[in-house]
């Protein structure tokens, strides 16, 4: 397979093409910072009829439609399947829909989110609902479906082409990376991309994996290509990013902290520094992290293995400081397994900071080490101990 910068579609396998979209330049995805782009997977099966597994996003319409055409006339399509109705995904559905009868193929509550979106345009569209098991025989080509409620919406589908093995997981065991390469074998390890896609997006969804994955089992599948929706497909670590899979939604973890902060004058940051190095002579692996400094999904991906954390924020207006606020909404919306953690900080003429991060935090469903560790503007040599006995204290959790 020789993959050129040219535009054009990419055959993965006999009559199977990538005829997605790179998005070199965008830079955030609702939230998740992304330095290094990302793609829209689209994927065209041929027998003698014609699938298409997933749209891209509605901007980049016009280069999917470009690719397609280098295969077949997008008129000619047969079938569009909707795994997941994400606007990433099915965005240029409208666009696509405009050119082709195809029938299209989706889940129960894809028809009503799509009907949410488009129910200007679709009502005279040709639809088939589809379940768990389903089948649809393209000629030579055969497909059968798997609904993955809630990875990580409620209408969630993959599909599972028998015949060459390849599994179109949409949004599971993704990775946000633009690249001109198709395969995982081309650009290096992308299991740290996939951890941190993971613990941006699928980390509340652990308990919905783990049973996905017994369907799995259940139907026989084991593929020997995964071809996600967004990033490189898994061939040569195929096996790995399964192992990895089953290890995050297990909420697995090692011997490491991470000591998260904010600071006005300083005063909190010594104390974070005296946490972490007092974890690091104990042994364990500890990341110090400022929070404007670090974009929040990167310290979510350093999260995914973390035993025990520290939050530390100075009192602002009786309360946190607001990248601390930002931060602890977004961590719990995203539900952290088996963590423990603890809050510190310093103030002035009034505290506040310490009991409302522990008060986020048991919202988030942590486990909160109390009381917290709070320091009256900048702390003296026994204050400091105090931090140093905190960062025993978690090197401990981390270790047991």
């Amino acid at each position: 397979m020789e993959n050129k910068e040219t535009g054009e579609a990419v055959e993965l396998a006999e009559g199977i093409y990538w005829v997605g979209a790179i998005d070199w330049n965008g830079r955030d995805f609702h939230g998740f910072t992304t330095p290094g782009g990302t793609t829209y997977n689209s994927y065209l099966v041929v027998g003698e009829k014609t699938a298409l597994i997933d749209t891209v996003k509605e901007p980049f319409a016009g280069e999917m439609l470009k690719r397609i055409g280098q295969v077949i006339d997008p008129e000619k399509l047969d079938y569009i399947v909707v795994n997941h109705m994400e606007l990433d995904h099915a965005g240029a559905l409208v666009e696509l829909k405009k050119l082709t009868k195809a029938k299209v193929l989706i889940t129960r509550r894809g028809r009503d989110i799509l009907d949410g979106y488009f129910k200007a345009s679709c009502s005279s569209w040709d639809f088939e609902i589809v379940r768990t098991g389903d089948r649809l025989s393209l000629g030579g080509k055969n497909l059968l479906f798997l609904e993955a409620t809630m990875l990580h919406w409620p209408d969630s589908m993959e599909t599972f082409l028998q015949e060459d093995g390849i599994l179109f997981s949409n949004d599971a065991f993704g990775q946000h990376a633009a690249t001109s390469k198709r395969y995982d074998f081309e650009v290096g390890d992308m299991i740290p991309d996939a951890a941190e896609y993971y613990a941006n997006i699928l980390m509340p969804f652990g308990t919905p994996l783990l049973r996905y994955l017994g369907k799995l089992e259940e139907f026989g599948i084991k593929p020997v290509q995964i071809a996600p929706s967004h990033g490189v497909i898994w061939k040569q670590d195929l096996e790995k990013i399964l192992k990895a899979y089953t290890a995050w939604a297990n909420g697995e973890v090692k011997e490491k902290v991470l000591v998260i902060y904010d600071t006005m004058w300083g005063s909190t940051e010594i104390m974070a520094r005296e946490i972490t190095e007092a974890v690091r002579q104990a042994g364990v692996e500890v990341k110090l992290l400022h929070l404007r400094k670090n974009p929040r999904n990167l310290i979510m991906k350093e999260m995914l293995d973390t035993s025990a954390f520290a939050v530390g924020s100075p009192t602002l207006n009786n309360g946190i400081f607001p990248t601390v606020g930002d931060f602890l909404v977004y961590l719990k919306g995203l539900r952290p397994q088996k963590k423990k953690a603890a809050a510190f900080g310093s103030y002035g003429w009034g505290g506040g900071a310490v009991k409302t991060i522990e008060q986020e935090l048991k919202n988030s469903g942590v486990d909160v080490l109390e009381p917290g560790l709070q320091v009256r503007y900048r702390p003296e040599e026994k204050e400091l101990e105090k931090c140093r006995e905190l960062g025993r204290q978690l090197a401990e959790i981390a270790k047991k």
